[in-house]
């Protein structure tokens, strides 16, 4: 949990008691527990909706190896639109005129 050990679980007890007193250390565990549980719920119910929203617009979920929809299914992209850059050049050895 968090990288933290025994030796420093008990350090940080040990300085909670002595900053906040041993009357209201348990007052402050039960408020600490509440946001985390309120904070991890709200975190759930946003990872759910966002799973819920891309399997109705048929996104993959993270991992997924293929698209949901069959290719046959997804538009094709159009070719793109030629620009004044993709024309040919002029044959260098055409004669003037002509």
């Amino acid at each position: 949990m968090f990288g933290i050990g025994m030796p420093e679980m008990l350090l940080i007890l040990v300085v909670a008691l002595l900053v906040f007193g041993p009357r209201r250390l348990p007052e402050l565990a039960r408020t600490l527990g509440r946001t985390l549980g309120k904070v991890r719920a709200a975190a759930r119910g946003v990872q759910r909706e966002i799973e819920r929203e891309m399997a109705d617009t048929g996104l993959n979920r993270p991992g997924d190896a293929a698209p949901r929809t069959p290719t046959a299914a997804r538009p094709e992209a159009a070719p793109p639109a030629p620009d004044a850059t993709d024309a040919p050049d002029p044959d260098p050895n055409a004669k003037p005129g002509a």
